[in-house]
């Protein structure tokens, strides 16, 4: 791993507000290094989350130390960067867009966001790749992908946990809600902060739970930002589930139904904890606006998880 043309790329293409090209960083660099040096580097050994991590070891361990009452959150959440006119292969696919209800042709990237008071550091990254080729019952050809994006959130969460990573929740929409998601979780002895489909199915009290008396969670009748213990239909412990209610930029008003495992959480940090998941739409934006996150200057399967790395 060449460190030195990895922060010299990332920061071109940072710079950069058009094309970016080996060529064009070659001529910014007027000759000290030539374009075949980084279409070299791009195609050479496939950067991972593993390169990511020796990356930033030595920053987290440093706020880490600097700050150790502070609570650390993993932040999970996937974006797409939609290339339609770029023909389809095991990148760039079509991916289900669940924040437009549509399928888009792109490429999918799962990222996992550090938060500790402060400051936000990107902890580890997945590509989502379908390798796999098939054809449907109506004769259509489609991609698979060898996992699932929970089961790719949990492989990310446990190389957390193995590089002691010090944090206390993990946050991520409805999207990843599953009940092995949380069950892992809770197993590794953290906490989880999630989003619910509003027809999640949920009892608010042990005795409907019993009974088998769950109901959607959009007419359970849970009070306006105020935590209630409850439990969900799939899932076997308790937990507190909470109904916020907010004010969108256009003045209507939005609802969102949020889960924790944490019992002693109060209003306040269970709110607030939640909004911290809004960093890594930030991130997210800024991959693509600032970084060039779509616009690899090589077309090779390899060059393009480097330029992304």
């Amino acid at each position: 791993m060449n460190k030195d043309l990895i922060e010299l790329y990332s920061d071109y293409l940072i710079a950069s507000f058009g094309q970016t090209t080996a060529t064009g960083l070659a001529n910014l660099l007027q000759g000290s290094i030539y374009h075949d040096s980084i279409t070299r580097f791009l195609n050479s050994e496939t950067l991972t989350a593993k390169e990511q991590w020796q990356l930033i070891k030595p920053m987290l361990r440093q706020h880490e130390n600097a700050t150790p009452n502070a609570i650390g959150y993993l932040i999970f959440d996937d974006t797409i960067q939609p290339k339609p006119h770029t023909s389809v292969d095991d990148i760039n696919c079509w991916h289900y867009d669940h924040t437009q209800n549509k399928n888009v042709k792109g490429i999918n990237l799962l990222n996992c966001l550090y938060h500790r008071k402060d400051i936000d550091i990107p902890l580890s990254f997945d590509i989502i790749t379908k390798p796999n080729v098939f054809t449907d019952d109506k004769g259509k050809v489609k991609r698979k992908s060898d996992k699932t994006k929970n089961q790719r959130l949990l492989d990310m969460f446990d190389r957390a946990i193995k590089n002691q990573v010090k944090f206390d929740y993990v946050l991520a929409d409805s999207w990843f809600s599953a009940k092995a998601t949380f069950k892992h979780i809770r197993k590794a002895n953290k906490h989880f902060i999630f989003a619910l489909k509003s027809n999640r199915l949920v009892a608010l009290t042990p005795d409907d739970r019993e009974k088998g008396n769950f109901v959607r969670i959009d007419e359970s009748n849970l009070p306006d930002n105020t935590p209630v213990h409850g439990f969900l239909n799939d899932y076997h412990d308790e937990v507190l589930l909470l109904r916020r209610v907010f004010t969108n930029k256009d003045g209507s008003t939005g609802v969102l139904y949020l889960v924790c495992s944490d019992l002693q959480c109060d209003k306040d940090k269970f709110i607030n904890g939640y909004q911290k998941r809004w960093q890594v739409e930030v991130y997210h934006k800024s991959l693509k606006q600032n970084a060039n996150l779509g616009k690899s200057p090589a077309h090779s399967q390899r060059a393009r998880f480097n330029h992304m790395f």
